[in-house]
């Protein structure tokens, strides 16, 4: 997959374009995506995933300041799901102050050459936002393209939206999560150097620092499945400010990796948390600690093994 991350770009070839915030790309994004792949594929044309990226100074319309996804793992994420381009249009003073035509014009027919746009219904574009699905049909007409418009998609009678997915994972409900997104709440990042607490109690852990601004869930330990090179592990990961070793606010999220050995260090693992299984807490010494990870661990190797798992 192509990424573009700045406004000096033309595609070489007609396209299939697709437009939105794709905070979390969830189901309601992926429908979108695969939508746009099924007509590429039936009009030999590329699959073009457009969003914005805000630059220093800005804040896009209707965008929380946190994120679900960071940009390292929205662009590993639409790569995975085999769009050709991904394009990150800065979104400055200039993008903000386009008039809708001018938007279509410049953007959608001289940049991206584009043959069918899909977009969900409430997808607004150009100044203030006043371009809208309407508008977008109509100047399809006149530059030689097809709108196409989706409804949302609902769960339980509720349209889904990042907005929702956030608060499940505020809320810590990590199978609502998975539901809404169509996988589970992933973290990706390198692997850093921690205090190295965990080897001296036969625990040791994968440690990575979160992207400022990604929203993160409660504090507590989580039954995980984590990614080393592209092998699954299960593990536990907890995710807070270790307060029973910590005597600092900086937040962590340390991974112990069940069965698995070997040096890391500076490479990129991919942790999906499956299970909230508890708060953060204080214990009272080391061993107490220890005592609790052990029953930590046994309880998720028999939760994953019910889950049909193995090891």
């Amino acid at each position: 997959m192509i990424c573009i991350n700045d406004k000096d770009f033309c595609m070489d070839g007609n396209t299939v374009v697709t437009f939105g915030k794709f905070d979390g790309i969830h189901k309601g994004h992926r429908m979108l995506i695969e939508n746009a792949k099924r007509i590429a594929y039936e009009n030999n044309l590329k699959v073009v995933v457009f969003t914005f990226r805000v630059v220093e100074g800005r804040h896009y319309p209707y965008m929380d300041e946190q994120f679900i996804n960071s940009f390292h793992e929205r662009e590993i994420l639409f790569d995975r799901m085999n769009a050709d381009v991904l394009i990150e249009y800065p979104f400055d003073d200039d993008t903000a102050n386009m008039e809708p035509l001018e938007f279509i014009k410049e953007i959608v027919v001289k940049k991206l050459h584009a043959k069918y746009v899909l977009v969900g219904e409430d997808w607004t574009f150009g100044k203030g936002g006043q371009g809208n699905s309407d508008l977008l049909k109509a100047a399809g007409k006149l530059f030689d393209y097809n709108a196409v418009i989706f409804d949302k998609l609902t769960h339980d009678d509720k349209e889904i939206g990042s907005t929702w997915v956030k608060e499940e994972i505020r809320a810590g409900n990590m199978a609502t999560v998975s539901i809404l997104l169509n996988y589970p709440y992933t973290i990706i990042g390198k692997v850093v150097k921690g205090n190295q607490l965990g080897r001296t109690i036969d625990f040791p852990t994968a440690n990575i620092e979160p992207d400022v601004g990604k929203i993160l869930p409660p504090f507590g330990v989580y039954a995980s499945r984590i990614y080393v090179a592209g092998r699954a592990y299960y593990g536990i990961t907890n995710i807070g400010k270790k307060p029973t070793v910590s005597v600092d606010d900086t937040v962590t999220i340390e991974n112990y990796i069940f069965d698995f050995e070997g040096d890391i260090y500076g490479e990129d693992i991919e942790i999906q948390l499956i299970l909230f299984e508890r708060p953060e807490m204080k214990f009272e010494d080391i061993n107490s600690l220890k005592n609790q990870i052990k029953k930590d661990e046994e309880f998720t190797r028999d939760f994953f093994l019910l889950k049909g798992g193995t090891y």
